[in-house]
């Protein structure tokens, strides 16, 4: 193995905004409502794991979580009566925020409504297969199936803090392909139809290996017709095999 820097690339995480709206229904609030305090150490646990995976992404939610660590201690510093400024440059950029969420929320309903439209169309007018595009927009971009993306993640989160990781400064590449990895697990949710999330990272402390598992079962997921489902909230994750197989 050699080592060297890297880091992941995935199209799966669609940015901070798209963390903070899934806070927003994790805590049953409305956005206008965003609990500052509480989103602001949820989504700095995020990041955490965000970190770990390396993700090109990640600079992005350095932002993002860095205006809302500013926001809170500003909210919790004691005002004066001559500071009055102070609570008022806080709220516009509280507002701010608002804002750019309520706007990136109706866009990604608007998307989704898009979506399960063409897929609608789709069942009840289907096309001949000359007439499809080769290319098709992933139906599941916005969710993975059953569970969200940041509910996978969560969970990454809860195995990640049980164990001793291998926390290198430069990370080993794995001898082993993704193709493996992916091969593999798949190969064990079809035999055994339902399997725990947290059962593929049981005995594996190299970062590297955990990242490798988590993008195979993502792959899976995403474009392989794999489920994924959590019967309790924060509770376990199962990996369900393809319906057809």
């Amino acid at each position: 193995m050699v080592e060297t820097e890297y880091r992941v690339e995935l199209d799966f995480f669609e940015g901070p905004l798209d963390l903070l709206l899934y806070l927003a229904r994790r805590n049953e609030v409305d956005i206008l409502q965003l609990p500052l305090a509480a989103v602001t150490a949820q989504f700095q646990e995020f990041y955490d794991i965000l970190e770990f995976l390396n993700l090109e992404i990640v600079g992005d939610f350095i932002v993002t979580a860095a205006a809302l660590v500013e926001m809170k201690s500003q909210m919790a510093l004691p005002q004066s009566q001559d500071e009055e400024k102070e609570p008022q440059i806080e709220e516009e950029h509280r507002s701010e925020l608002i804002k750019r969420l309520i706007e990136y929320k109706r866009f990604k309903e608007a998307s989704d409504a898009l979506v399960e439209q063409a897929a609608d169309w789709q069942e009840r007018f289907p096309r001949l297969s000359s007439d499809r595009p080769q290319q098709s927009k992933d139906h599941a971009a916005d969710r993975i199936k059953e569970v969200e993306l940041w509910d996978l993640v969560s969970a990454l989160g809860r195995i990640i803090r049980k164990k001793q990781i291998e926390r290198e400064t430069k990370i080993k590449y794995d001898d082993v392909p993704i193709s493996v990895y992916i091969e593999r697990i798949g190969k064990r949710v079809v035999e055994e139809e339902r399997v725990a999330f947290s059962s593929f990272f049981e005995g594996i402390n190299r970062r590297v290996k955990i990242v490798s598992i988590f993008m195979a079962i993502l792959e899976l997921i995403r474009h392989h017709n794999y489920r994924a489902e959590q019967p309790t909230a924060y509770g376990e994750i199962w990996i369900l095999k393809p319906l057809d197989s």
